[in-house]
């Protein structure tokens, strides 16, 4: 088992890193908001995986917090550049 946490673990901080990445150099906005999403989703992961591994649920304030945090940033980059797009 500890073979799977430590592969998970290397491949939740790959995820984490190409995203940062890709905030950091991305050519345009949406570039940003979509790998700021997809961080948001991997430390979700992240941490479900952790909840996981040790059998609590001490995490699932922080996870609906983060869900929130990604559906309501989400929703408002989407009306911030479809108003852009009328322009």
């Amino acid at each position: 088992m500890l073979v799977v946490i430590i592969i998970v673990a290397v491949l939740f901080g790959a995820a984490a890193l190409a995203a940062v990445y890709r905030i950091i150099r991305g050519p345009s906005l949406l570039d940003r908001v979509i790998a700021s999403d997809v961080l948001v989703a991997t430390v979700m992961c992240a941490i479900g995986a952790e909840m996981a591994i040790n059998r609590h649920t001490d995490g699932l304030p922080v996870l609906l917090a983060l869900a929130m945090f990604a559906i309501v940033g989400s929703v408002s980059v989407a009306r911030f550049m479809s108003k852009q797009d009328d322009a």
